[in-house]
């Protein structure tokens, strides 16, 4: 160590050492705390995992995150080959997964619960130990329920084998079931284990749309001990329409209604669509509505009544959101958006559509609440309607700590053990360069900045003491992020959903990827990025979802010769046809990337009363030359300074230039 640095302390430094010396006010403090530390950089790094994608599918998600995406059963498989039949086996891994309700059903069926009781302690302790190994009796220990802390703690240390503890470690399991404790220290062991499995899950964007959990999902994060977002195009989407921008809200409703997905709107926050059904069945009553009847997943089976009145909605919502879009495209001409105000561009009398200069047949003409005089213009019927959805949204303080949530745990991007996380894009030009692109007052930016003021921008929607002006640009905002084109949650020509209601010729439909999409494969861009956003190290990478992953077309998920990971295979049910498969989790532990390939998920209770899991299969990556230890990582980083500075402490107490306290 140098020691010059010490010799030259600045008052800055001798500040901060003080400010250390009330924490270690002594040698013997300091030297404890170093050497705490130095242990800790030599312990294996924790189990990253990285979701993307997850579109409401709550149960998948749930038991991906129980199961640690098939982690636990590769472990158990491990820990108990050759001792245990594989039914046992699964049962096991059942019951850590879904404890409460997997117990009831042994104890309806076990003749001899309390030998049951013995033999599966024992099998947990087991797991859990295993699952522990790479952690500090400390972070273990915070991560145990209070009332059983210590109990668990002596059985993870303690072991049978031992002859002179063989008999301690029994009386305390034969304890535990005569006290009728062994439920609930069951309980809390499968939770302990399920909780030590993953160390850090990232979620890269789009919890909500499509799957009707979204809501549950972000219940589940809530307690969740340590995880982050990078916003995806529908979490914004929803974060628009709890801001208040009504362009959002009719979109947010609009693809619920797509999918007959009313569970997160209804039951999740309590959103009042009692209004909307009115208003859609008086004025769209003889309408076939046709283009609107929705698009119903596994399960989802409605009556003809109910479909044809959500298809009624549907058409409603999607007529006044082309409205309020206009709107704001009209208000933001830097956007360059006004060509999507297609209303405008109507033949209402011939029911032809003027685009580019060239007409096209509609599918239907059917316009009650247009004025051809003034397309964009909301009836009064409409904006009494707007009215009271944009009350509903606001007001739903569920909702609101949903958002809350995701702002405080998320952002457009991240960069965490030289990876970098973002949803979609980092928009380019045509030769691969980064994009300058305008956000405000006329200030453009591209890369790490661009993202990093988007991010600023999108807060400050929501912070009261934003100057006004500020503020309606941000809530503005969020629409140019669902569907700008040069937004990087969205990076395509044009959001095509007028041309697939109203149009006829599929060609309209087509929606040109940017930049970013067609060359990504090079690993010369991927670098390119990787240096824009300081991202270091020779194991350097891109993880991404948004596009789905077409598995069972072939597609390798892995791009740019190990530089870039896409890992959207799908989770929510209306993908599955299209990627063949459901879902990846993408796992990063102390010997290196792991991409898990998921099958679907057929329900908890079949996992539960059957034993089933979800059937995942998992491709070898990237392996490390050496295993990888927390000093390897950025946390590593962050320790290692902790040390430095503790040494300068331990140097100005050991040649006077700080006292020593008790």
């Amino acid at each position: 160590m140098n020691n010059t640095k010490h010799s030259n302390d600045s008052k800055y430094d001798m500040h901060y050492l003080q400010l250390l010396a009330t924490s270690f006010p002594n040698i013997a403090a300091a030297s404890t705390e170093i050497i705490n530390l130095e242990a800790i950089l030599n312990l294996p790094k924790g189990t990253e995992h990285f979701l993307a994608d997850l579109h409401g599918e709550s149960a998948a998600f749930k038991h991906v995150i129980k199961n640690a995406s098939g982690n636990i059963r590769r472990k158990v498989s491990e820990l108990f080959a050759g001792d245990i039949r594989d039914k046992e086996r699964r049962e096991l891994c059942t019951l850590i997964y879904y404890p409460e309700e997997k117990l009831e059903l042994i104890k309806a069926a076990e003749t001899d619960l309390d030998d049951w009781y013995h033999i599966t302690i024992h099998r947990l302790v087991a797991v859990c130990r295993d699952v522990s190994s790479k952690y500090t009796r400390s972070k273990v220990r915070k991560s145990l329920p209070e009332e059983f802390a210590y109990i668990i703690e002596e059985l993870l240390h303690e072991r049978t084998e031992d002859i002179d503890k063989a008999a301690y470690v029994s009386v305390i399991v034969d304890s535990i079931i005569s006290t009728g404790r062994a439920d609930d220290f069951i309980c809390a062991l499968c939770n302990v284990i399920q909780r030590l499995a993953i160390d850090q899950l990232h979620i890269l964007g789009d919890i909500y749309d499509r799957g009707a959990g979204a809501h549950i999902i972000l219940d589940t994060l809530r307690q969740y001990h340590s995880w982050d977002i990078q916003w995806g195009n529908h979490d914004i989407l929803w974060m628009g329409a709890c801001a208040g921008n009504n362009a959002c809200i009719c979109n947010v409703l609009r693809l619920s209604l797509r999918y007959a997905n009313l569970a997160t709107l209804e039951e999740g926050y309590g959103i009042n669509l009692v209004p909307l059904a009115t208003f859609a069945m008086e004025t769209y009553g003889d309408d076939p509505c046709e283009e609107f009847v929705p698009k119903l997943l596994t399960g989802n089976t409605l009556d003809e009544k109910t479909v044809r009145l959500i298809a009624q909605m549907h058409k409603a919502i999607a007529i006044i959101q082309f409205k309020k879009e206009a709107h704001i495209f009209k208000r933001r001409p830097q956007w360059q958006m006004e060509d999507r105000c297609l209303l405008d561009h109507i033949d209402y009398e011939r029911g032809i559509c003027m685009i580019d200069g060239k007409e096209y047949e509609m599918k239907s003409n059917n316009f009650p609440t247009i004025n051809p005089d003034n397309p964009c213009e909301l009836t009064g019927e409409e904006y009494i309607l707007m009215e009271k959805l944009h009350h509903s949204f606001r007001v739903c303080e569920k909702l609101q700590k949903h958002i809350k949530m995701i702002l405080s745990h998320g952002c457009m991007y991240s960069i965490c053990n030289q990876n970098l996380l973002f949803h979609a894009s980092c928009p380019l030009n045509e030769d691969g360069s980064l994009k300058e692109v305008e956000l405000y007052d006329g200030k453009s930016y591209s890369g790490k900045e661009l993202m990093h003021n988007i991010g600023i921008l999108i807060r400050a929607a929501f912070e009261s003491d934003t100057e006004k002006e500020l503020r309606l640009y941000a809530r503005d905002y969020f629409l140019y992020l669902w569907c700008g084109k040069d937004s990087p949650l969205f990076d395509k020509s044009k959001m095509a959903t007028f041309e697939r209601y109203f149009l006829t010729d599929k060609t309209t439909y087509k929606e040109e990827k940017g930049n970013y999409f067609r060359l990504r494969d090079s690993e010369v861009v991927c670098d390119r990025i990787l240096d824009a956003f300081d991202v270091k190290g020779e194991n350097r990478h891109i993880i991404n979802g948004h596009v789905p992953v077409h598995a069972s077309k072939g597609e390798n998920p892995i791009k740019a010769n190990g530089k870039l990971m896409v890992i959207d295979g799908g989770f929510s049910e209306a993908y599955h046809s299209e990627t063949g498969i459901a879902g990846y989790t993408l796992v990063y532990h102390s010997r290196g990337f792991q991409l898990v390939q998921h099958e679907p998920f057929k329900s908890a209770r079949e996992a539960i009363e059957r034993g089933t899991d979800i059937k995942s299969t998992t491709q070898l990556v990237e392996l490390s030359a050496h295993r990888m230890l927390v000093a390897d990582t950025d946390r590593g980083k962050e320790l290692q300074s902790q040390i430095d500075d503790l040494r300068q402490l331990l140097f100005a107490y050991r040649h006077g230039i700080l006292k020593e306290s008790k």
